[in-house]
């Protein structure tokens, strides 16, 4: 009887440290939080384990060298455990619902790890399908910008939509906006940024031109930025009309910095070209994307090939300062061409560099060959002026050059079709 009370006092300690051990260890399924249980709650739960735990206890035969604690920690950890909820695949989301290739998805879910279900998503997907977006332009505006599909609906989509439609935007505008611009269709200064673009470039269709290239232009700080480097181009008497096609161009000249556009200035005034000229936007579209260090080249480039002066090389660049971003074997073979065969002077070609701007095998030697064809065979009764011939519209030079001739020279048309697509025909060949 001694041992039997013996034993199960044994047994009893047993389970008073099951019981403590269970409850305060964290790997325990039955771990309870710091905060108040409910009501009777607590108290159910270790009766319940108590009884659970007393009858394995003392269900086990005495005579066992193992001791009861042993045999029901090993039987806790036979146990199956609760399988997890399984964890949300970006990855495949990317792919099966939102349309990206497996390699977009690869590269952009990272900047999705932190979502753990497709709710969100989901709604962005089905407020960007009511905006007209296709399958498509969803799937290009994800890989453009993944955060899309952590924005709110109800807190930013919806009323950036709301405010694009105030300002007279059709669903189809605002879904190209969407496509476009992802970023700047989720950012908050958007709606009020977009009425001054409308002034400053004209149309919506503009802007979308820009924003193609630049889309974060409608988020960026209009008065510490934007409207600082206006300002600038103003004052280099440009008007509306020129700043709106040189940021079309460069769309990028309205969120740079301030001193990067007053160096383009500089740039540009340094080479000659007057403020207020109608060549100053052209000439700060050519450089700006030309250090000066590469300009100086270029200007040397031009003196060697053309044999030009320091003097006619800065008329030739006030004139066309589109030149300093033609490349150097464009501008060789023209040098080759003008000066070698057409045997025009270093100087006509200076005040004339509109002629490098032109196609060598769509017009400037093509345009030669018949003007030679008629001379040789007596057709002109007077010498042309070679710019002029090069410079009239492809309608009007057929009317004065080709047509006129038709009876002495049929062949003419068709010989000067070919030779617009590069080939050299018999006819054109002179000795």
């Amino acid at each position: 009887m001694e041992a039997i009370s013996l034993h199960f006092s044994t047994q009893q300690k047993s389970l008073r440290l099951l019981c403590c051990t269970e409850f305060d260890s964290p790997r325990s399924p039955f771990s309870v939080s710091n905060s108040p249980p409910a009501a009777g709650g607590g108290a159910v739960a270790m009766l319940r384990l108590q009884s659970c735990i007393l009858t394995r206890v003392l269900s086990s035969p005495a005579k066992t060298p193992v001791s009861p604690l042993h045999q029901l920690l090993s039987a806790a950890a036979a146990a199956p455990a609760a399988s997890p909820s399984p964890a949300f695949a970006v990855e495949q989301y990317l792919v099966d619902t939102c349309g990206l290739t497996r390699a977009q998805a690869l590269k952009v879910s990272t900047k999705l790890s932190h979502l753990k279900a497709p709710s969100k998503p989901d709604g962005v997907l089905a407020f960007l399908a009511g905006l007209g977006l296709s399958s498509a332009a969803v799937a290009a505006a994800v890989a453009k910008d993944p955060k899309l599909l952590c924005t709110s609906v109800t807190r930013t989509l919806a009323p950036t939509v709301a405010g694009l439609t105030d300002l007279g935007l059709s669903r189809s505008d605002i879904g190209r906006l969407a496509s476009l611009a992802p970023a700047s269709f989720r950012g908050r200064s958007v709606v009020s940024n977009l009425p001054y673009y409308l002034l400053l470039y004209g149309s919506y269709d503009n802007i979308l031109r820009v924003i193609k290239k630049n889309s974060t232009l409608l988020v960026s700080n209009l008065e510490k930025v934007v409207k600082p480097n206006v300002a600038c181009l103003r004052e280099c008497e440009l008007d509306a009309c020129d700043i709106a096609k040189l940021c079309i161009s460069r769309p990028w000249l309205l969120t740079t910095n301030l001193e990067r556009v007053q160096e383009m200035v500089a740039r540009v005034e340094s080479l000659g070209v007057p403020r207020g000229s109608g060549m100053f936007r052209l000439a700060l579209q050519a450089v700006s994307s030309l250090g000066e260090d590469k300009i100086a080249g270029k200007l040397e480039y031009l003196k060697n090939m053309f044999r030009w002066s320091d003097v006619e090389v800065g008329i030739a660049v006030c004139r066309a300062p589109v030149i300093l971003t033609r490349s150097k074997g464009i501008l060789q073979s023209r040098s080759e061409f003008l000066i070698s065969e057409v045997a025009l002077e270093p100087a006509y070609i200076a005040h004339r560099p509109a002629l490098l701007n032109y196609s060598l095998e769509g017009r400037l030697r093509p345009r030669y060959y018949v003007v030679k064809f008629l001379k040789a065979n007596g057709l002109l009764d007077h010498d042309r002026d070679y710019y002029t011939v090069v410079t009239y519209t492809e309608k009007a030079f057929v009317e004065k050059f080709i047509c006129p001739h038709e009876e002495a020279a049929p062949h003419l048309a068709a010989d000067y079709a070919t030779a617009c697509k590069g080939e050299l025909p018999a006819r054109f060949v002179f000795a």
